[in-house]
């Protein structure tokens, strides 16, 4: 009976505190390299081949679409988009959720504010880097 309970787990590596803490701040660093504009915090965390997808509409077709960024992109969007601090209430939602975490690659689900984010990330050279993401508005109706 043992040998057929213990058959059906995998092991895995397990999670250090400080992988834990990396992928965690990588998440944070994304957001809040936003929240204030700081482009060189968006870098930091982002692999560069990262992918940023969401589904949207267009309104008069009624179709949908997939939509993508990529790190260049994002790099320069937290250079300018909060530039006069007016996309962020004064204490914006920061919630970073570990969803499953191996030695090399982690799975992160972030809540601000209006957004969920679902994010992949892989440790690479001993840093923790965002390769994907998947967004969408909480109020799907706003992807438009």
């Amino acid at each position: 009976m043992l040998v057929l309970i213990l058959g059906g787990i995998t092991f895995s590596h397990a999670q250090t505190k400080s992988d834990s803490l990396a992928i965690r701040q990588a998440a944070l660093d994304y957001i809040e390299s936003q929240h204030q504009p700081d482009s060189a915090q968006m870098a930091r965390c982002l692999h560069p081949r990262l992918v940023k997808r969401t589904f949207w509409k267009y309104p008069r077709q009624q179709r949908e679409y997939l939509r993508e960024s990529h790190a260049d992109e994002m790099v320069l969007l937290a250079a300018s988009y909060n530039i006069k601090g007016d996309k962020f209430p004064p204490n914006p939602r920061k919630e970073v959720i570990l969803l499953d975490v191996s030695s090399n690659t982690a799975s992160v689900k972030l809540y601000a504010d209006e957004w969920i984010d679902y994010m992949h990330l892989v440790k690479l050279n001993n840093e923790w880097k965002i390769v994907n993401v998947l967004w969408q508005f909480k109020d799907a109706n706003r992807h438009q």
